[in-house]
Order: structure tokens, then C-alpha cells, then sequence
């Protein structure tokens, strides 16, 4: 800071005013064990020089981490699986708290051919009434203390014997993360471990207020096949329309797994179904 000052009093430093001071970061925490869920996943690389990523959930009140796994690569199948898992153990969040990766949102993706409609993640927490947050792009300290938690296990797996295999790489990640919970007392929860504050009152729980099921409109045009593409919960599904209305320009109608196709012209209603998850294509009955 002396330094900064003298070098500042002679003109030799360009103000940056862009550039916040760390005691400028507006701090929060959620209020109870559960109201929030942050998420994130980084990069780790076996001593074979095999690239993998690690997924992490944990809670924002008591950092305490809940879920922490390896993957050759994460994907939007594994975020959901990864979630579900963790509810069965500790029950379900509020809220989650993520950045907006593909893996966690598709609304940076609206306008994208076949992207235009909630992912696997985005889908299953709609219909639970648990409400996602995303940090604003270009803002990494919204989700700080995921961040921080991942800074901190990478640097004690750098310290261990190095893992050769993704189920070695697991055990190493398994042994932190008893410790951190369990043995580390936390600064910023008056010397207590993430396990003692996690524990210490009761837990929040998803508002009914929320729960909703996915509704949106969608335009497009029946293909060559007479049929219409949309996505539902991460997956693609071919809905048959008919070949003679080929060509035609139809708004879709969506609530949940509830869908009405319209018409645009004409406001015919050609198609009225109840969405068939297990099957890829909903044929015409």
C-alpha cells in the first residue's frame, strides 16, 4: 500500500477505477442449512495427464460440502444425477446458486436451434418448486464459496501421492472431504466445522409457491417427415403431425408434458397429446 501511494503520488500508475477493492464485494450467506445449494465444477489431471472434472455441491449457510465426485466429464445428465443423489441423502434446497454453464442453464442459449426450452437440471427443479439462481456473467464471486472450496481441495490433491485412476482420484477427494467437514474447524463460522453448522438448525425446504410445471410457447414449421422437434427435460422428442400439413408454420403449446399444436394461420388445432417421456417419437393415434 506504500508503495501504491508514493508511485500514485508521482503519476506512475493509471487508475483502474474498474477494478473493485475486495472490501467493496457485498458478502452474504443464506440464513438456514439448505435455502441455498451452490454448484460448480473444475479440472483436475491425473498423473497419467488424463484431463477430468470434478462436480461440487455444497451448502452456501454452512459449507458444508454434500456432494463431491469425479467425472472424465461432466455433462448435464450427470448435474441432474449428481443433484438427485444428494437430495435422497439431505433432502431438498430452497434454491440453488450456479454460474450459467450448459450444464446447469440453457437460457444463454435461447435462439439456438433445439435450445430453447429448460434443461435436465432446469426441468426437474421447475417441477419440484425449488428455485435456480445464476450469477451475473463476468461476476465469479456470486458463487465465491463453491470457488474457494474447489481452490482448497486441488491444492491439498496436489500435496498427496498423485491418482492414476479416476476411483483413485475419488478416494483421495473422499478422504478431504471428511476431513473438511468433519475436522476443519471454518473461520467464518466461529471456528465450528462445516458438519457442526450444518447440523445446528433446522433445514430449509422448497416453497409450494413455486412449484409449477414448464410452460412456454413455441413457434416452428411441421418438417418433410410431418412432424414437429421439440426438447423436454434435456431430451429431443419428434411429435407426428402428418405429412399433408408438411411445410406449415404451427405454434406450440406447452404446459408440462400437456401440449397443443396450433395452427399459426389458420388456428386449427392439429394436435393435443400428453407428452410421452419414455419414447422418442409421439406417433398419431
Amino acid at each position: 500500500t506504500t508503495i501504491w501511494r508514493h508511485l500514485t503520488r508521482v503519476g506512475a500508475i493509471t487508475p483502474q477505477p474498474q477494478k473493485r477493492p475486495r472490501s467493496s464485494y457485498i458478502r452474504f450467506q443464506a440464513e438456514l442449512p439448505n435455502e441455498t445449494w451452490q454448484s460448480d465444477f473444475t479440472h483436475f489431471r491425473l498423473a497419467t495427464g488424463v484431463d477430468t472434472e470434478i462436480i461440487t455441491w455444497i451448502d452456501d449457510h454452512s459449507r458444508f460440502a454434500l456432494h463431491v465426485s469425479a467425472h472424465h466429464r461432466i455433462t448435464a445428465k450427470i448435474v441432474l444425477n449428481t443433484f438427485q443423489e444428494t437430495t435422497q441423502t439431505h433432502g431438498e434446497p430452497a434454491s440453488t446458486l450456479t454460474d450459467n454453464g450448459m450444464v446447469f442453464t440453457s437460457k444463454l442459449a435461447a435462439g439456438r436451434r433445439g435450445l430453447n426450452s429448460h434443461n435436465a437440471l432446469e426441468a426437474h427443479l421447475a417441477k419440484q418448486g425449488i428455485r435456480q439462481k445464476n450469477s451475473t456473467p463476468g461476476h465469479p464471486t456470486t458463487c465465491g464459496k463453491v470457488e474457494r472450496f474447489q481452490q482448497t481441495m486441488k491444492k491439498w490433491l496436489r500435496q498427496q501421492p498423485p491418482a492414476h485412476t479416476l476411483e483413485e482420484l475419488q478416494q483421495l477427494i473422499n478422504e478431504f472431504v471428511n476431513d473438511y467437514n468433519h475436522h476443519r474447524p471454518h473461520r467464518s463460522l466461529g471456528r465450528h466445522t462445516p458438519a457442526q453448522a450444518y447440523d445446528a438448525l433446522h433445514k430449509a425446504t422448497p416453497d409450494p409457491a413455486l412449484l409449477n410445471a414448464e410452460s412456454r410457447v413455441r413457434y416452428d414449421k411441421v418438417d418433410g417427415t410431418g412432424s414437429i422437434s421439440f426438447r423436454h427435460a434435456g431430451k429431443m422428442h419428434h411429435i407426428g403431425i402428418g405429412r399433408h400439413y408438411k411445410n406449415t408454420r404451427v405454434i406450440m403449446l406447452v404446459d408440462g408434458i400437456e401440449i397443443r399444436v396450433v395452427d399459426q394461420q389458420t388456428g386449427e388445432l392439429l394436435r393435443e397429446l400428453t407428452l410421452d417421456t419414455s419414447r422418442d417419437y409421439q406417433p398419431q393415434k
